[in-house]
C-alpha cells in the first residue's frame, strides 16, 4: 500500500465511519474503483481505532462518568441505581452479540462477505430500513393533522432487552454495506428512541467492540506483512477527519432527516449492481488484501 492510498483510505474511513452509509463498504469500493488491492478487514479494524479515539474524546465527559460510576457500583450498593452505572452495564450487554458473532463469522467476514453483490444488496436493503425508521420517527415527533405527537424514549429508559437489540443491530455491521451507525440507529428509531439517543448509544456501544476488534487484528497483523507506516498514517487521518464528522453529525441529526443518506445508499447500491451486472466491475474486484 502506497502513502497516497493510505491517505485516501484514511480520509474515506474518517468521513464514513459515523455516517449511516458503511465505512467498510466504502473502503472496499474505493479500492475496487481505483484498481487497488482490497485493504482488507485488518486495515479496516485498525483504522477504526483512529475514529473510535475521536469518539473517546468527543464523548469524554460521558465516558468518564460512565466508567467511574460503573466501577463504584461494583463496590457500593448506593451507586447501582445510578444512570451512568447502569449505562456501563448496558454497554457491556450490548457488546456481547458482536463479540460472539465476530469470532464465529471471522472467516466469512474476511471472504464471502466482501463480495460486491452482497455489499450492493446490504446498501439498498439497509437504506430502505433506515428510511422507514426515519419516517416513523418523524411521524411520532410531528404528530399530524389528526394525531398527537408521540413522546419518544431517551437513554434513561434504555433496558437490558433494548440494549441487546441494539447489540444485535450493531453485529449486523459485520457485513460490509450494513453500517454500524445505520443499523443501530435504525434499530433505536424502530424501538421508539429519539434520533439523538439512538446515535449517542450507537457511538458509545461501538467503543469496546471496535477497540477489541482493532486489538485482535493488531495481534494478527504483527505476525503478517502489514505495511505499518501507511496503516498508522491512515489511522491518524481517520482520527482527525472522524472527529470533525462526529461533531457535525450530532448537530445534524438534532433537526434533520436521514433521507439524504437513505437516497445515497440506494443509488449507490443500484449503481454497484449495474456495474457488476454489465461487467464493468468484477464482484471480486481487488479482493486480495494489500
Amino acid at each position: 500500500m502506497s502513502w497516497f492510498e493510505s491517505f485516501i483510505l484514511g480520509l474515506v474511513q474518517g468521513l464514513t465511519e459515523f455516517l449511516p452509509i458503511s465505512s467498510s463498504a466504502h473502503l472496499r469500493l474505493t479500492a475496487a474503483f481505483a484498481g487497488w488491492n482490497d485493504p482488507g478487514p485488518a486495515f479496516t479494524a485498525i483504522t477504526q481505532i483512529g475514529t473510535e479515539l475521536a469518539v473517546l474524546i468527543y464523548f469524554r465527559k460521558d465516558i468518564v462518568n460512565i466508567v467511574s460510576a460503573w466501577f463504584r457500583s461494583l463496590f457500593s450498593k448506593e451507586w447501582r441505581g445510578n444512570h451512568d452505572a447502569q449505562m456501563g452495564w448496558l454497554v457491556i450487554v450490548g457488546s456481547l452479540p458482536i463479540g460472539v458473532l465476530g469470532l464465529t463469522l471471522q472467516d466469512a467476514i474476511e471472504g464471502p462477505f466482501r463480495d460486491l453483490r452482497l455489499i450492493a444488496t446490504t446498501l439498498v436493503v439497509m437504506g430502505v430500513v433506515l428510511g422507514f425508521a426515519d419516517r416513523r420517527a418523524a411521524r411520532d415527533e410531528s404528530g399530524g393533522r389528526h394525531r398527537v405527537a408521540n413522546q419518544r424514549k431517551t437513554l434513561k429508559e434504555l433496558s437490558i432487552r433494548d440494549g441487546l437489540i441494539f447489540g444485535v443491530c450493531q453485529a449486523m455491521a459485520l457485513v460490509p454495506g450494513v453500517s454500524r451507525s445505520g443499523a443501530t440507529i435504525s434499530g433505536g428509531l424502530l424501538m421508539g428512541y429519539t434520533r439523538e439517543a439512538a446515535a449517542r448509544y450507537s457511538f458509545l456501544l461501538a467503543v469496546p467492540a471496535v477497540l477489541a476488534s482493532g486489538a485482535f487484528e493488531l495481534k494478527d497483523a504483527s505476525e503478517g506483512h502489514t505495511a505499518w507506516g501507511p496503516t498508522i498514517f491512515a489511522t491518524v487521518i481517520a482520527f482527525f477527519v472522524g472527529y470533525v464528522v462526529i461533531a457535525w453529525f450530532m448537530k445534524f441529526i438534532s433537526s434533520k432527516s436521514f433521507m439524504p443518506f437513505v437516497i445515497y445508499r440506494i443509488l449507490l447500491g443500484i449503481a454497484l449492481f449495474a456495474l457488476v451486472g454489465f461487467g464493468v466491475l468484477s464482484a471480486h474486484a481487488a479482493e486480495s488484501a494489500g
